[in-house]
């Protein structure tokens, strides 16, 4: 190789380094100012596996001196000193077409270190060592670029794939896209291999980096859910013991407080006396309901005779309290054993949804309809109020409905909620059941309502 002046020797240099070769550059150089060929110089470089070792130059015809090249090494390597080696998989059963693909890669300024197969065996072998991309042929022996595609997706590897051809049809470009290729090009026009490669591996950067921060956020999803359903637990276990504090403490003394009214006011004959003791058995008799009522809002102890007869006794109550005409409906007179927390579950989203009724609906009918089929349970509260808009349901401390969501997910449940100004609003909890509550889930079913009233219950 023989060319003239200080651009083309760095040129040679920038070459050899960035194709990661072994040569031996020879380039006459004629100082500046000197058009003699007398006063010329003869520099022999050596480039060993991309690195200048020396340069030897020889004076006109006098002896001749070697010297390292720090200096043009420097300026030789400064435009690929940043670049990475990049671990290519290439699956090729041409020897020719392998050195041709390399060449082209280099050609683009990125460095290399390529492994070729030829065969599925051995690729599902190579995929157990790293790589930062794939490249591969499109007709193999035995078998096709796509399969090796479907091949590595099976494994449920995320690499960068650029599938290469010498013929391939639109069609089947189209399939490898879609199968997860991150490009195709034709052997005949290689020149885009390495840019192709590049954006290739930049995206495929990205879609990890995408995919990591979906991981993160599905499990930042699932601890919120966790914690809220601990909250959940947490709150009906407070419940419950304050329940069973107000029932055998606050209950047991006001009752035992009318006990002893009730024996003054017999014992006394004088009239101020026994009206100031009727005037005290009333206040006592409205702590003792207020208690009884509280100790139901922590904790329905009506749930004891199973969810049909609570939600009964709870639609029945409603609407004594509220005015507004209220029908309750079951599949079912008793219902099979429910799993652990569902009973509770449905009862709170009912309770839920009748109190928004009475402070927003302005309802002047509700149904409240509990079936269990295919082993689902579903409870339905609907009404046909004024309904709810949009920027109702999304106000930013609107913790009622979210609540019930979150409720309903702590059993693996789902809840569904349609409103419209026409159509009043429509609640539906879902809950799918395992075990004897899911294969009874046809049996005993009734077309109409309960006949029982456990509405004294309370």
């Amino acid at each position: 190789m023989e060319e003239c002046g200080l651009k083309a020797l760095l040129h040679a240099f920038r070459w050899a380094i960035l194709c990661d070769v072994n040569a031996e550059i020879a380039v006459k150089f004629t100082p500046a100012g000197s058009s003699q060929p007398a006063g010329s110089e003869d520099v022999s470089v050596h480039v060993t596996g991309g690195s200048v070792q020396w340069m030897t130059v020889l004076p006109g015809r006098g002896a001749s001196r070697e010297a390292p090249l720090p200096e043009f090494e420097a300026q030789a390597r400064a435009p690929t000193a940043a670049v990475p080696t990049l671990r290519v998989l290439h699956v090729e059963d041409s020897e020719d077409d392998h050195a041709l693909v390399l060449a082209h890669l280099h050609r683009g300024g990125l460095r290399v270190d390529a492994t070729r197969v030829d065969s599925l065996t051995d690729f599902e072998a190579a995929l157990n060592e790293p790589w930062d991309a794939i490249i591969c042929d499109y007709h193999l022996p035995g078998f096709t670029g796509l399969e090796v595609l479907a091949c590595l997706r099976v494994r449920g590897d995320v690499l960068p794939f650029v599938l290469v051809s010498g013929q391939i049809g639109e069609d089947t470009a189209v399939e490898a896209m879609r199968s997860g290729a991150s490009d195709y090009l034709l052997k005949h026009n290689l020149a885009r291999l390495a840019p192709a490669l590049e954006r290739a591996i930049e995206a495929n950067e990205a879609r990890r980096a995408r995919l990591a921060s979906d991981r993160e956020l599905a499990l930042s999803r699932q601890r919120l859910s966790e914690l809220a359903q601990h909250l959940q637990t947490s709150v009906e276990s407070e419940r419950a013991a304050i329940s069973r504090e107000i029932h055998d403490d606050v209950g047991g003394s006001l009752t035992a407080l009318k006990f002893d009214l009730a024996w003054i006011e017999r014992r006394s004959a004088d009239p101020q006396v026994r009206q100031r003791v009727q005037t005290a058995l009333e206040t006592v008799t409205h702590a003792i309901e207020a208690s009884q009522r509280i100790m139901h809002n922590l904790r329905p102890a009506i749930l004891d005779q199973g969810l049909v007869a609570a939600l009964h006794w709870m639609t029945k109550r409603f609407e004594r309290r509220s005015g507004v005409a209220t029908a309750f409906r079951t599949s079912h007179e008793v219902l099979p054993p429910l799993p652990a927390g569902v009973a509770l579950t449905a009862y709170r989203t009912a309770q839920e949804a009748l109190t928004n009724i009475d402070k927003h609906a302005r309802a002047g009918r509700v149904t409240v309809d509990l079936s269990l089929a295919h082993g689902v349970l579903s409870l339905e509260v609907a009404d046909d109020g004024v309904g709810m808009s949009q920027g109702a349901l999304a106000k930013a401390r609107s913790f009622g409905i979210r609540g019930l969501h979150e409720r309903a997910g702590t059993v693996g449940g789902w809840l569904e909620l349609s409103s419209s100004a026409a159509a009043g609003t429509t609640l539906l909890l879902s809950v799918p059941l395992d075990g004897p509550a899911a294969d009874s889930g046809q049996a005993g079913a009734s077309p109409s309502a309960t006949s029982t009233d456990p509405a004294a219950w309370g």
